[in-house]
């Protein structure tokens, strides 16, 4: 389908589009530059990390066609968290938690976007400016009286929840009404008219759109993205060892570079027209590649999403560790890019590989570290070693290999 908008038409051609209210018109509406949209997100981590990727390019590639990103940071939701198609209930944050984790996500996200007072420039806002001190009883006479209960339990994240027995507490139950009240806000006092969001927030974002047509009369648009699913319809975004962080503190860019080498062939031109810059009509002609080349275009797409997150100057470190790391060479300190973990000499005795495997995230447990142990998959500077293995004294620098694709340098202290 061709749209009157840049925009929509380069969003539809990359795979962000889902699912939209009133298509035609937030169509006509985007024509013009410097409209405004925005995206939430709860700070329940230090980090944002891959699964958080699709919505960020989104807003990246809204800047791009001369619209201005309005980053939402949950400083007020992330006290209730969202129950939207969750089994659990979130972990209560303490408001110093909520602080410290602002201000890694506030990293996370200055790689990819322009911030400032410009017309198109960013900015963050964050909705405990609003929500912290609301009045109870004002706000469900001017806000709660526009929401149905029935109409609430009718969406799909509710109904999944409540079907399979799992506990919806009725602070969880706000979570709507108050990410609704967000959209209204910021319609209303800086005049954003678009929300955007995974498809899992569809009834989220509904209502928030239905909430400003009541009280206001005017039209605001939502937009839902594809939620990162593999070619195995799992979420992307996880190892064995967590989540797949974009803070350099939490994963080293190494570590991050070697997710996207290694995604599914499947998934290589679909991470490729997300997650890079690279014209829709070269990776088009991708498309047809199979075999051994896909091996190159995923050392393309590696770099190119690496480069934007954490720099391109960081991608020479790594091309050379990962040349070392391959090759066979035992010239350890040129693996500069490889992650680290330091053992003390005199603790020697008492770290075992399988400690220093789970400790540093190669593998989820201890279980899982002794079968690949005794399957033969563990290495120390490219030799096989087995359960008897200990850790030598006369030595600074150990590669640590889980396999052929995980590596870690051993550094022993004094």
């Amino acid at each position: 389908m061709e749209y009157k908008s840049s925009f929509l038409n380069e969003a539809a051609a990359r795979g962000f589009f889902y699912q939209s209210t009133n298509l035609e018109t937030m169509d006509e509406y985007l024509c013009t530059k410097g409209r405004l949209a925005y995206i939430g997100f709860d700070i329940t981590a230090k980090s944002l990390h891959v699964g958080h990727l699709i919505p960020v390019f989104l807003m990246r590639l809204f800047q791009k066609h001369g619209h201005k990103p309005v980053i939402l940071v949950g400083g007020g939701t992330t006290k209730i968290g969202d129950p939207s198609f969750r089994n659990t209930t979130r972990p209560m944050l303490s408001d110093e938690q909520i602080a410290d984790n602002l201000e890694g996500i506030k990293k996370c996200l200055i790689p990819f976007f322009k911030f400032g007072t410009g017309e198109s420039d960013a900015i963050i806002v964050n909705n405990a400016d609003w929500l912290n001190n609301l009045n109870y009883i004002s706000f469900l006479r001017d806000i709660g009286t526009y929401f149905s209960i029935n109409r609430m339990i009718g969406f799909e994240s509710v109904k999944a929840k409540l079907s399979e027995n799992n506990t919806l507490s009725f602070l969880e139950f706000n979570y709507m009404i108050l990410q609704a009240y967000d959209f209204y806000k910021l319609f209303t006092e800086k005049g954003c008219a678009i929300q955007f969001g995974g498809q899992d927030q569809w009834g989220n974002i509904v209502c928030g759109v239905e909430l400003i047509r009541k009280k206001t009369g005017k039209e605001v648009f939502g937009f839902t993205i594809p939620l990162l699913t593999n070619s195995d319809g799992k979420k992307m975004g996880k190892t064995a060892s967590g989540a797949v962080w974009l803070s350099r503190d939490l994963l080293p860019a190494y570590d991050f570079w070697q997710y996207w080498r290694n995604v599914n062939d499947a998934d290589v031109i679909k991470c490729m027209y997300l997650f890079t810059d690279i014209d829709v009509t070269e990776i088009k002609k991708m498309e047809s590649v199979q075999g051994q080349e896909l091996n190159e275009l995923k050392k393309i797409l590696a770099d190119e999403v690496t480069a934007i997150i954490h720099g391109r100057d960081s991608l020479d470190a790594i091309h050379k560790t990962v040349e070392n790391a391959f090759s066979g060479s035992t010239d350890l300190s040129a693996m500069t890019s490889l992650p680290k973990y330091s053992v003390e000499k005199q603790n020697l005795d008492s770290v075992s590989v399988i400690d220093i495997i789970v400790a540093a995230g190669l593998c989820a447990s201890r279980g899982d570290a002794k079968r690949l142990l005794r399957g033969g998959g563990v290495y120390i500077d490219d030799k096989q070693i087995n359960e008897e293995y200990k850790l030598p004294t006369d030595k600074n620098l150990l590669k640590l290999s889980c396999g052929k694709k995980k590596h870690l340098i051993v550094e022993i202290v004094e």
